[in-house]
């Protein structure tokens, strides 16, 4: 008869609770040292940025380290590339208040900007998110059509296609 292991009583089991564990209870002990290298308390701000700060500052930056001074709060260190810059510090005090905000008390006192490359260097890199495509709109229909009747009257095949495509971007409307 085979033996049992015995289990000290100073041992607990090595089994995880009953049922299922959410993604971010699996990930917290693996977050949060590389995180609190960086002076991030919490890897919230890390994991949720684009939800604290907006879409809009996220697409153009990103938090890179806290850094904790005596009694005054910390400095949250944002990385971001040069032309970038000038609209994240108008926004200095926007990011401040809904960073705090996320805290629940005045943890950081300043936001400095540092600038770098879009690419090359190893550490400094953002990840940037180009713009969405725009979509044309389409022509009028009326006028779409009565230019077509036009074109259509017209011989040469090479050029009744040259004059409607001609038709198409002339009546296609521009965002200017």
């Amino acid at each position: 008869m085979p033996r049992k292991p015995k289990i000290t009583p100073n041992e607990p089991p090595a089994r995880r609770k009953r049922g299922f564990e959410t993604a971010g209870a699996l990930l917290s002990s693996t977050l949060k040292a590389p995180a609190e290298r960086r002076g991030f308390g919490e890897a919230k701000l890390l994991t949720h940025w684009e939800e604290i700060v907006g879409t809009e500052i996220a697409a153009i930056a990103r938090p890179v380290r806290i850094s904790w001074s005596r009694g005054f709060g910390g400095t949250l260190v944002l990385l971001t590339t040069g032309g970038h810059a000038p609209v994240l510090d108008m926004q200095k005090d926007r990011i401040l208040a809904q960073v705090n905000a996320t805290y629940g008390y005045r943890a950081i006192a300043h936001v400095h900007i540092t600038q770098t490359a879009p690419t090359g260097f190893a550490d400094g890199q953002v990840a940037f998110r180009p713009a969405p495509p725009k979509v044309p709109k389409p022509p009028d229909p009326s006028q779409l059509s009565r230019a077509m009747a036009t074109v259509d009257q017209v011989a040469d095949d090479g050029l009744k296609q040259a004059l409607a495509r001609l038709a198409r971007n002339v009546l296609t409307p521009r965002d200017r």
